[in-house]
Formats: structure tokens, sequence, C-alpha cells
């Protein structure tokens, strides 16, 4: 099973669109959104999909929110989200938690996808492979990743062009 991933939208509905499409396009069944939506708009994009998001540092739902969430039928994440696919243990969070350091081995996670640094990486820590797809807003490269769950094979796409990116060494990604 392919699943697409993004983060860190910021209120930017047309780069969550064309994210959406783009891995889509390229066969993602299911998509997981690492946080920082910023907007009603970004929710309206993601809704239709089967999507799994959870909310950033920057996201401050009202209380109101929930209603609108569930009425685009997407879940409700009170919390980091945790999923079970095609046999693989999923961790969703953002990145900025608490128990986000040590959320792999705590729930022995096969993957864990998070987001929070608008830079994209790839990383095994104690057999969980941390993927963070970059961001859909103030980056230099706007990224979303695709994972095939079978393969483990990973991509890295530009929004803009749907171009493959290769992955810079972890050492010479730029923190913000």
């Amino acid at each position: 099973m392919l699943v697409g991933i993004m983060s860190d939208s910021h209120g930017d509905a047309r780069a969550t669109a064309r994210a959406v499409s783009l891995l889509e396009s390229r066969g993602a069944e299911r998509l997981f959104h690492c946080g920082d939506i910023c907007g009603e708009q970004v929710l309206d994009e993601l809704a239709g999909h089967h999507c799994v998001f959870v909310w950033g540092n920057c996201d401050r739902p009202a209380a109101t929110a929930r209603r609108y969430v569930e009425h685009l039928g997407l879940a409700w994440p009170a919390h980091p989200q945790h999923a079970t696919i095609s046999g693989k243990r999923i961790g969703v969070y953002h990145g900025h938690e608490r128990d986000f350091c040590t959320a792999a081995s705590e729930y022995a996670l096969d993957y864990l996808f998070y987001g929070h640094t608008h830079a994209y990486s790839d990383q095994m820590k104690k057999g969980c492979r941390l993927i963070n797809p970059g961001a859909l807003y103030r980056a230099r490269i706007r990224t979303v990743a695709l994972l095939d769950l079978e393969t483990n094979r990973l991509v890295f796409l530009q929004i803009e062009n749907g171009k493959e990116v290769p992955l810079i060494r972890a050492a010479t990604v730029r923190q913000r």
C-alpha cells in the first residue's frame, strides 16, 4: 500500500491541494498530514480523502472546530495518532509533543511520521523509521513523501513539478 505524507501547510490551501493531487496521482491510498494545518481551507482540501492528521504547535483550533472537522468526515485528532496499516505500526506526530522523542520505542512503531522542522528527512532510530516529508509552506523546496509500506521504498516529491528530490544527508539539512 502506498501512503502519502505531508506537513506544515500553515494555511496554504493551494499548496495542500497540489500535494493531495500529486500524492493521489502517484497512487497514494491513504494520506497523513503531520500538523500545522492553520486554517479551515486546508481541512477542506483534506476532506473526502482517507486522511489522518494531527495538530501542530501553530494550530489553535477553536471550540467549534471539532464540529467542522467531523462535518468534513475527518477524525478529530485529540492527540498524536497511531495506526496499523498493512501490518505496520505508524505514529503520526507534529514533532513538538512532549513524548515525541520516546514515541518510537514507547509504542514499538515501525514508522514515525512528523513535521515541524520544515526540512525533509529519513532516519532510522532503534528499529523505527522516522520520516519528515518536509513542508508545504516556508521551505526552500516544498515537498511531500510517498512511502510504499510493502517494499519500504520512500521518495520525496516536489509539489510544484512532481519531480523526485534527492535526500540530503541529515548533517547538512538546515533545521529551522
